[in-house]
């Protein structure tokens, strides 16, 4: 799906699943893998590991649901922070274009950020695993081009 896009280098959370998708892309385009924590998963903290099931009849859970902004995971991060790390990484891409292989949460954060929309409303953005969304950035800001193209 990236493949006639002009990437010129690839880079990702520190995750297992997106070093894999990264790496798939890669061997394709023939590129390196750059890996950087500022595109990792929001740290859920206490969270972590836990069934949904049981995390609805959590306080601290339903909190940070309806407050993404600013509700922190209990021993983790805020989504706000989760997506300030990101978007100063997005900001500094410089020139080409970049791949950044990331999380839904946090690329629905960013698109978010560019969009001026507060983050209880990123899940009224599409980010299906595997998909794309495209920014083109422009100086401090940055148009949406395409948000969550699949391919097939």
């Amino acid at each position: 799906m990236v493949a006639g896009r002009g990437v010129t280098r690839i880079v990702t959370s520190p995750r297992a699943r997106t070093r894999e998708t990264a790496a798939a892309v890669a061997a394709a385009l023939e590129l390196p893998v750059l890996i950087d924590a500022a595109l990792d998963e929001v740290d859920f903290g206490a969270f972590t590991g836990r069934p949904f099931a049981l995390l609805e009849a959590d306080a601290n859970w339903q909190r940070w649901n309806a407050e993404r902004d600013t509700a922190r995971c209990p021993g983790g991060e805020t989504m706000g922070e989760a997506v300030a790390r990101a978007v100063g990484f997005v900001a500094v891409c410089g020139e080409g274009v970049t791949l950044c292989v990331s999380h839904c949460d946090v690329i629905r954060g960013v698109v978010a950020h560019y969009l001026g929309l507060p983050l209880e409303r990123i899940f009224s953005l599409g980010c299906d695993p595997g998909s794309v969304t495209t920014l083109a950035l422009h100086g401090e800001g940055a148009v949406v081009v395409a948000l969550n193209e699949r391919s097939g």
